[in-house]
């Protein structure tokens, strides 16, 4: 039963720590552009064909 006393208020602390990083990104802007990152792999720079006389 100690085990509960213990393994709460640790479990509510992870949670709220959860929540704030959450809120953090939120407001830094983590969230605002979700097309381009998908986008980005599209338009690659293609290397060089390689020469086998080389």
């Amino acid at each position: 039963m100690s085990v509960v006393f213990l393994m709460a208020p640790i479990a509510l602390l992870l949670a709220a720590a959860a929540v704030a990083a959450f809120i953090w990104a939120a407001r830094d802007g983590q969230f605002d552009d979700t097309q381009t990152p998908s986008h980005r792999m599209l338009f690659d720079d293609q290397e060089e064909p390689h020469d086998p006389r080389a």
